[in-house]
């Protein structure tokens, strides 16, 4: 009775916070960095509703008509808007169908390789165009993929073929986009995959061998499975910015030739917002961008909930 009693003392909030209060002191400054750049801005949110002013605050500026939707209909009725948002759903589509399996297949062949030496050289290889900003890749893929004066371009003609337009078609222009996206992520995004496998348990590889199993069957019947987890957590965060897209990627890339599929919603944003001054447009563009990628992660972490995975929550 008497334990019981100390057990229950010790669990009181007030007991609790004395022994842990180091802990929330560490998380002060986090929590602190968040409320203050991630949380307090949001009051701004409401620019998309209203007509901006620049000498109003935004509480004192006047509500756009159409009960404050006015610049959503003036958004989707914008032939730009539409395509940006197409285009963006597009390259985010295809980024997703093969950029996503690329770290995977990539970690699971370097989980197969024997000399660690020769492993780490592959390893270090592939995690370098990550540190590399799109400014320096798209200088790389303008010296590589120029129609004229590109070495791919230059060894192809030297062969007797014809130039290929890698930069200046939009069809072309999309497979080197995907290709450049993919060269740059796949090492980096295999590390966690790495970290997945080595928490496999040994004593099931071992099994399988002694069933018989060959390599290629433990990857499909042990390690797969393993990480199987991660690659849902991890797939449910990429479909929850399906609709989000960085800038600097496709401003990098970006030509005249090929805005046609290069114009992105956060480049029409720049384009239009920042340098058109038409804030409350731009705003009510980031916020329905922001509103369909919490939906699409919901329903993401909701579906493989259904399937009977942990998802994020």
């Amino acid at each position: 009775m008497k334990k019981n009693k100390v057990a229950k003392t010790r669990m009181t909030p007030r007991a609790y916070m004395k022994r842990y209060w180091q802990l929330y002191a560490l998380l002060a400054l986090p929590m602190l960095y968040l409320i203050i750049f991630k949380y307090a801005p949001m009051i701004y949110v409401q620019v998309a509703f209203k007509k901006y002013s620049i000498v109003q605050s935004v509480w004192e500026m006047p509500w756009a008509k159409n009960h404050g939707f006015e610049y959503f209909i003036k958004a989707f009725s914008n032939n730009d808007f539409r395509y940006a948002l197409r285009n963006t759903l597009t390259l985010n589509l295809l980024d997703l169908i093969i950029g996503f399996p690329a770290p995977i297949i990539f970690a699971l062949i370097i989980n197969e390789l024997c000399f660690k030496k020769f492993k780490r050289v592959i390893q270090t290889i592939a995690y370098m165009p990550h540190f590399l900003s799109w400014v320096i890749i798209a200088s790389l893929a303008l010296q590589l993929f120029a129609p004229n004066a590109g070495l791919v371009n230059m060894i192809i003609k030297d062969l007797g073929g014809e130039a290929i337009p890698f930069l200046n078609e939009e069809k072309h222009w999309v497979g080197t986009y995907i290709g450049f996206g993919v060269w740059q992520n796949f090492g980096w995004g295999s590390i966690v995959y790495l970290a997945a496998i080595a928490g496999i348990n040994p004593e099931l590889y071992e099994a399988a061998s002694v069933d018989g199993a060959g390599r290629f069957r433990k990857m499909w019947h042990v390690t797969l499975p393993g990480i199987k987890p991660t690659i849902v957590v991890l797939l449910i965060m990429n479909l929850g910015n399906i609709l989000g897209s960085s800038f600097d990627r496709p401003f990098a890339f970006q030509n005249p030739l090929v805005m046609k599929v290069a114009d992105v919603i956060s480049t029409y944003v720049y384009r239009v917002g920042i340098r058109g001054l038409q804030f409350s447009l731009t705003t009510a563009v980031g916020l329905f961008q922001s509103v369909v990628g919490v939906f699409f992660l919901l329903m993401a972490n909701w579906i493989s909930r259904r399937l009977g995975e942990r998802g994020i929550w």
